[in-house]
């Protein structure tokens, strides 16, 4: 009997193993425990994906573990080890380093825990589900605003952190909305540079370096996100051009909706974090109870083709913030001032 015992429950562990999802139904009366783990809290939209999963597991009465892994991969995966610890029963993961992070992945399922991929998707694992918004789209956006309101003239393109997988898609986004411009001659990139963890001091380093080696001579700035922005416009000030040059961003910060009103931030790109969290938790909780989390898509991650759950963007200007932030109450009027 025992035997037959063994035999059904290495059959039931395999079974498991092999589908698209790892089922870790939690048994009856068993409380439900969500790891997640973030790349940082230096960044406003990163603090609102923290507050999002803690206002969701608290409506849901579920207990969760959020660890903060400070930009560093080696820290991001001590910490995840530290939670499976705790018994979770699902990971959810916003990779710092996306390739470091399959190595999480295989921890996490050597437990018998599901890993859903939170906004960035960790390469060549085995990601049960990745939760985003359309990156390529928030690129394509940013690169939208560029064309549509700068005819000619010097461009900076900017990207986020390399070992971000978001970049590819954010970059390849905006390029292929300004690409014709580039290959007619109209648009000149003077300079094309990523910067290291997303660092607004990244960003004004490379933007003062284009600025001294074309005196100048800059109209347009594809700034990966609100934080870069920030840095490109202080490099812009300082040279009196702050307001005079497009530059884009993403995230929807209040200090970038704050430089949208002033002028000196040309645009943003808004995606409802409080969505996306509150959609990555009800998926974890799907997930460990066995439940099918509910993917409207796929993207392949150098590994296989990984279940995406996904979210649309929208681009924000001087002329519709109010609209979008304010009246949704995204945003509070009074934090704007």
């Amino acid at each position: 009997m025992k035997k037959k015992l063994a035999l059904l429950l290495a059959v039931t562990m395999m079974l498991g193993l092999l589908g698209g999802i790892a089922n870790t139904a939690v048994s009856e009366g068993k409380p439900i425990k969500i790891g997640i783990s973030l790349p940082t809290q230096r960044e406003e939209r990163w603090v609102l994906d923290k507050e999002g999963f803690e206002k969701a597991a608290a409506e849901a009465g579920i207990e969760i573990a959020i660890q903060i892994a400070d930009n560093d991969a080696a820290r991001q995966q001590n910490q995840c080890d530290n939670l499976l610890s705790q018994g979770i029963d699902v990971l959810i993961i916003a990779p710092h380093d996306e390739e470091a992070a399959k190595n999480i992945v295989e921890m996490a399922h050597a437990e018998g825990v599901p890993v859903i991929s939170y906004d960035r998707l960790i390469a060549n694992a085995d990601v049960d589900l990745y939760v985003t918004f359309d990156q390529f789209r928030i690129g394509q956006l940013m690169g939208e605003y560029l064309n549509d309101n700068l005819e000619s003239g010097n461009i900076v393109v900017l990207s986020g952190d390399p070992g971000d997988s978001t970049c590819v898609p954010l970059k390849a986004g905006a390029l292929s909305a300004i690409q014709d411009k580039i290959d007619s001659g109209a648009y000149t990139v003077v300079l094309e540079q990523e910067c290291r963890d997303w660092q607004p001091s990244e960003a004004l380093k490379h933007m003062e370096n284009a600025l001294t080696a074309t005196n100048n001579d800059i109209q347009g700035v594809i700034a990966p996100n609100d934080g870069t922005a920030g840095g490109v416009i202080q490099a812009l000030a300082a040279q009196g051009l702050d307001g005079k040059v497009i530059v884009t961003g993403q995230d929807c910060e209040t200090d970038a909706i704050k430089r949208i009103i002033e002028g000196t931030q040309s645009m943003t790109v808004f995606f409802d974090t409080r969505d996306m969290s509150a959609a990555a938790f009800e998926a974890a909780v799907k997930m460990a109870k066995g439940e099918d989390p509910g993917a409207n898509g796929s993207e392949f991650n150098g590994k296989i083709d990984v279940p995406v759950l996904q979210f649309p963007a929208v681009q924000v200007t001087v002329d519709n913030y109010y609209e979008l932030l304010i009246e949704s109450g995204y945003m509070k009027e009074e934090d704007l001032v």
